[in-house]
């Protein structure tokens, strides 16, 4: 696999014995012309210092969050902004815990949270620390976070005992990050498309018919195409949800409006119809608001149907077209005839009955139905809609390629 050069890396190193070997970690990755900076957290200066680290990255060495001139000269956020990927060697199992619980005490951990890009764990610490259920629960949210794990290694550890803990070794991790920016390179060449959220279809200029969609799901699902390499355009209707700077992000309000956008941003090589468009709209719109004591007849007409129009024009289909189906029941009995009926070739399906992966929660348990393909369907259990969607996208990219 050949190395990326010029990447902007930023390497934390946090306090144990395996912090010397970062700084060989350090030497490989400058070695492919890569700009690093790096954040040493206060106890890792009891192993290393910041001059080794300094003369062996040749760039900037943070280490205090209340650092006056570190702020002005680039603010954590901005930090956080400015890297391709993070790497935290070694993780030890009191930041792995701080992160897990959202904490941000030190320049480390506020960095990391105010972070948008991937970051890799490579944990390093005593077997019996390892093997903790505290320790295994907090890896656990972590990839359910969207952290990826590099290690640790089974071998003998520098306090003489045996078992997994030992950090990997630094040409392992800097092969999975030449990996990862492999496959991020392979997937520029896709461009896609992400519908998501809800769509207003008003009947006064106050007045409108919705429907509870977050968006949640669609968000994640456009984060990690994005994050995988691809370029990617997420059409969005009303939601408080944030966006990555990567993703082109367009914002509208009706399903009209959904359907033009859409139509705009095409070719794509996948397109990903998540978002909850209204059925019907009102057939004329009130022009001023509606006074109570006026009364109205709500008059109603189909929208056009964006994932079936879409799916049924061969001059603008995607090679990939994929439909949601939120079900309250018969969900299998639903999404097959959706399948069929929208002629796309997959439906993601999930049972909105079902509060816990519902609307506006942050987990989701669906299941893919596929067309023309050996296996007619795939169940993915419960867990966060950001794992939900990097699963998807996975299968997203075997089967482009």
């Amino acid at each position: 696999m050949k190395n990326f050069l010029n990447k902007k890396i930023l390497f934390i190193i946090c306090g144990g014995i395996s912090a010397y070997k970062s700084l060989e970690t350090i030497r490989l990755l400058k070695k492919n012309d890569n700009e690093i900076k790096t954040i040493l957290t206060k106890s890792s200066k009891e192993f290393i210092t910041p001059l080794s680290v300094a003369s062996l990255s040749q760039g900037k060495v943070y280490d205090d969050l209340f650092n006056l001139e570190n702020e002005t000269e680039m603010n954590h956020i901005a930090l956080s902004r400015w890297a391709d990927v993070i790497i935290i060697a070694p993780a030890t199992a009191n930041t792995m815990s701080k992160l897990a619980q959202g904490s941000s005490d030190d320049l480390a951990t506020t960095v990391i949270l105010a972070s948008n890009k991937q970051v890799y764990l490579v944990p390093a610490m005593n077997v019996r620390m390892w093997e903790h259920p505290s320790t295994r629960q907090n890896i656990d949210k972590l990839k359910n976070y969207g952290y990826k794990i590099i290690g640790p290694e089974i071998g003998e550890m520098a306090c003489g005992e045996y078992g997994q803990g030992k950090m990997s070794d630094p040409t392992t991790i800097v092969n999975e990050i030449n990996s990862y920016f492999f496959e991020q390179n392979k997937n520029k060449k896709f461009k896609a498309l992400v519908t998501a959220g809800p769509t207003y279809e008003y009947i006064d200029p106050v007045r409108f018919i919705t429907n509870k969609s977050s968006g949640k799901q669609g968000y994640e699902i456009a984060k990690s195409l994005s994050k995988k390499g691809f370029q990617t355009t997420l059409i969005s209707g009303p939601s408080i949800l944030n966006v990555d700077d990567d993703i082109n992000f367009i914002k509208v309000e009706t399903a009209n409006e959904m359907f033009i956008e859409t139509q705009k941003n095409l070719p794509v090589d996948v397109a990903i119809f998540s978002a909850a468009v209204g059925d019907f709209k009102i057939t004329q719109k009130y022009k001023n608001k509606i006074k109570k004591q006026d009364g109205f007849d709500l008059k109603l007409e189909k929208n056009i149907d964006i994932l079936k129009y879409i799916s049924n024009h061969n001059s603008m289909r995607p090679k990939l077209t994929i439909g949601f189906a939120a079900e309250t029941n018969d969900l299998e009995k639903n999404a097959e005839k959706k399948l069929a009926d929208k002629n796309c070739d997959w439906i993601v399906a999930n049972d909105v009955s079902n509060n816990a992966i519902g609307f506006d929660s942050d987990f989701n348990e669906v299941t893919i139905f596929y067309k023309d393909q050996k296996i007619k369907k795939e169940n993915l259990t419960y867990k966060k809609k950001s794992e939900i969607s990097e699963e998807i996208v996975d299968r997203i990219i075997n089967q482009l390629n």
